[in-house]
């Protein structure tokens, strides 16, 4: 435990508190992010860190298809993944790692995108949107490095890891490590595309 904060550190990762005030005082403790249904930027908050990008320690008994429901920011990902037909896949046993776009990610694309995407005829581009989120096996912050990752879709992402903190590709960590019990998701701003092949 002690190597990965002190790890975690050198990267410049936080930890995933709440703060909650009464009478005046705030009170910081740990949160227990991958049980908490409401969206991230109501239930969270950054330590003071380099990066400012949440950690979360806690290790949830709910897959990481459940771990996303429950998470007011992830609705537009939980419609995709059943429209894909990816639910059953990523409630098995894994483990693996994913990068998960939020709703606002998923507002940036171009207006329609996401509708036509969702429509059956396009399930076989939706699957290979969001299988180029999905890494096979658990990686935490703690072991992220810079260089290529390949995806569950078949191409790699770039991982790049800084001071200032991760990116992916183009997109921005904004959260890491929210624990399921089947894997990790990375929260991310921007949805990744792969490239046309």
């Amino acid at each position: 435990m002690s190597i990965k904060l002190s790890v975690a550190h050198l990267l410049g990762l936080a930890s995933i508190l709440t703060a909650t005030t009464i009478a005046g005082s705030t009170t910081v403790k740990a949160a227990e992010m991958a049980c908490v249904p409401t969206p991230m930027s109501q239930a969270t908050i950054a330590s003071p860190n380099k990066s400012g990008v949440p950690v979360s320690k806690k290790v949830s008994k709910n897959t990481l298809v459940d771990v996303a429901s429950a998470n007011g920011s992830f609705k537009t990902l939980t419609a995709a993944l059943k429209a894909a037909g990816l639910v059953d896949t990523l409630k098995g046993p894994g483990p693996f790692t994913v990068f998960a776009p939020t709703d606002a990610a998923f507002a940036k694309l171009p207006k329609g995108t996401v509708e036509t995407l969702l429509k059956p005829e396009n399930k076989a581009q939706l699957v290979k949107i969001l299988t180029y989120h999905v890494v096979s096996g658990e990686v935490l912050s703690t072991t992220l490095k810079s260089g290529k990752v390949k995806t569950v879709e078949g191409d790699t992402v770039n991982v790049l890891v800084q001071k200032s903190g991760v990116t992916i590709n183009k997109s921005k960590l904004t959260a890491v490590d929210i624990k399921a019990s089947n894997g990790v998701i990375h929260v991310i701003d921007t949805v990744l595309m792969p490239s046309a092949r």
